[in-house]
């Protein structure tokens, strides 16, 4: 049946299909992602901050009160966005919210002024707007339904349909904007992800069924569909989407790390907070007002763009990214938090713990190694799936311990952790383990029953007599202090950078090896990572044997992504 208008029960049912249909499309436009780097994750994005909104809505008492629902759809929104593609869509529900919040009712001409403010208010989110992204989508549909609220009797359902039409139209036409989609032969996959919202639109006006597939042109969902509906894992097309989004040309496409985070600090400084930021990054967007901002930027400065909030305000719930190795390491965390959410914890041995210790890992065989060495409180993150603070606190809550020992196992978790262990509501120290090497090392030293603080020092200090490595494959090229690296070229690193450069995974071990492993060294530990051969396996043992043979070696099956032997020596 066709409506006349929408009151506040249709408002939040809107966001609940919305956000359905983003649950259910999300792997695939996950896929879709090759802009600006690609960091795989728009579906996911998108759909993480219309789950933020529906629990919002969930909790209002009043569903009858417009202006109570717009309201809990802005603050979901905002304290709910994850990356660039999950900020904008925030300004976009924000702007129509803002709109709505004021009307008894939601006519055609309220619905067209809402779209209009979903366009303004993300386009002043963005510093530097790029079309052929959602940002064009948005603009088309407000347009559209700007001309269908003049032109066909102030009816609801034909203002939604245009906006719609519109949206499907602008979203065939981004890959003639952007030669990187032209080229990957995709869409854009936020675009494509708010076209969704026009679809639950549509169906809430004028009770047209949703769509049972994204509203895609025909090639690119046959070229989707050679695939399966799933985001592949280590496939030629994933690789030839890499390196796509690095040949240069698209703005952001050399910017490695994704910072965001919420700031606390008055309107009034926040011009200049972003225009410290224009000078250190992409992708920027900062949305939000009363005091409270969303902000998310692509940088290779982590510590300026986190200075910058400094001198503005205080930041809050900060999330550190590496987005180029997202894609592949992805799939895997996923995979990891399902199994950690039907897999029982280790059943506790004697009395309670004094002390937990809470540990960031991904791979089956690392999981495993650390429930060996005491840990039964794992939460599922790595490289480039960082979990939040939320997420960390939540498992700090659930330890049945008295204090708690942090291991975050990677550079990039530290501000989050260390920011959950400040406002824990049990004692709670971080140990700054930059690698999983360096977590195990710290768990000799362990003591359950000692406090979290003498276990922190302790730990630490066992950490630091741990020299730790990794091998992997290097995703493009590029001078390095061991020279030139070409793409597909095998590295060996240390915390200080890229050391050797081998044809192979075995070799660039035995190199790594031969740089790390000194005479005096008693242990050497090897963590096979996925895709870890025998035979490389095998070389890298026979190395070890004729050239250190007063180590004793440590084998390991991690299964860990992205790194084909993770190498320790204590």
């Amino acid at each position: 049946m066709t409506a006349a208008a929408l009151g506040a029960p249709d408002v939040a049912g809107l966001m609940t299909v919305f956000g359905q249909a983003l649950e259910r499309h999300r792997d695939t436009l996950n896929r879709l992602n090759v802009y600006p780097v690609p960091d795989g994750d728009t579906g996911t994005n998108m759909h993480l901050t219309l789950e933020s909104v529906t629990r919002e809505l969930s909790e209002l008492a009043d569903y009858e009160d417009l202006a109570a629902v717009c309201t809990a759809i802005s603050h979901g929104s905002l304290m709910g966005a994850r990356g660039n593609s999950g900020v904008i869509l925030c300004q976009i529900l924000r702007g129509m919210a803002q709109a709505f919040s004021a009307a008894e009712v939601i006519d055609a001409r309220t619905l067209a002024t809402g779209l209009a403010g979903a366009n303004a208010a993300a386009r002043s989110g963005v510093m530097r707007p790029v079309e052929g992204t959602i940002l064009t989508v948005a603009a088309a549909a407000a347009e559209a339904a700007g001309r269908a609220a003049c032109s066909s009797g102030c009816d609801l359902a034909a203002v939604a349909a245009a906006a719609r039409a519109a949206a499907v139209e602008a979203l065939a036409r981004t890959p003639e904007q952007l030669p990187t989609l032209a080229k990957a032969g995709v869409v854009d996959a936020g675009g494509a992800g708010l076209v969704l919202l026009f679809d639950a639109l549509v169906q809430v006006t004028s009770g047209e069924e949703m769509p049972g597939a994204l509203a895609l042109p025909e090639a690119v969902a046959e070229r989707l569909s050679r695939n399966g509906a799933v985001m592949p894992e280590a496939s030629d097309e994933l690789a030839e989407l890499q390196g796509l989004a690095h040949e240069g040309g698209d703005p952001g496409g050399d910017l490695r790390y994704e910072v965001m985070y919420f700031l606390e600090a008055p309107d009034e400084l926040v011009p200049a907070f972003k225009q410290v930021w224009a000078g250190i990054g992409d992708s920027i967007v900062v949305v939000g007002g009363d005091g409270l901002w969303n902000c998310h930027i692509h940088t290779n400065d982590i510590g300026g763009a986190i200075e910058a909030a400094l001198d503005a305000g205080r930041p809050r719930s900060i999330r550190v990214t590496d987005l180029l190795e997202q894609v592949e390491e992805e799939s895997w965390v996923r995979r990891a938090e399902e199994q950690l959410a039907h897999e029982p914890e280790p059943e506790e041995a004697g009395p309670p713990q004094h002390t937990a210790v809470i540990a960031v890992a991904t791979g089956d065989g690392i999981r495993r190694i650390f429930h060996s060495l005491g840990v039964r409180h794992i939460v599922a993150g790595g490289q480039s799936m960082n979990p939040s603070t939320a997420e960390i606190l939540e498992m700090i809550d659930e330890v049945p311990a008295a204090e708690v020992v942090i291991l975050p196992n990677n550079k990039n978790i530290f501000a989050v952790a260390r920011q959950a262990a400040e406002v824990a509501s049990k004692p709670a120290r971080v140990v700054p383990t930059e690698g999983i090497q360096e977590g195990f090392a710290a768990l000799m030293e362990y003591d359950p029953e000692a406090t979290a603080e003498d276990n922190a020092a302790a730990m630490a200090t066992a950490m630091s007599r741990v020299v730790a490595g990794e091998v992997t494959q290097a995703v493009r090229s590029g001078d390095t202090p061991a020279g030139e690296v070409a793409e597909g070229d095998w590295i060996g690193l240390t915390r200080n950078g890229v050391e050797v450069i081998g044809t192979s995974a075995a070799e660039a071990a035995c190199l790594l090896l031969d740089r790390i492993v000194t005479p005096a060294h008693e242990i050497v530990t090897i963590i096979e990572g996925a895709g870890a051969r025998p035979a490389d396996t095998r070389r890298i043992t026979e190395w070890l044997a004729e050239h250190r043979p007063g180590a004793s070696v440590d084998l390991h099956d991690g299964g860990q992504p992205l790194y084909r032997y993770l190498v320790s020596a204590e």
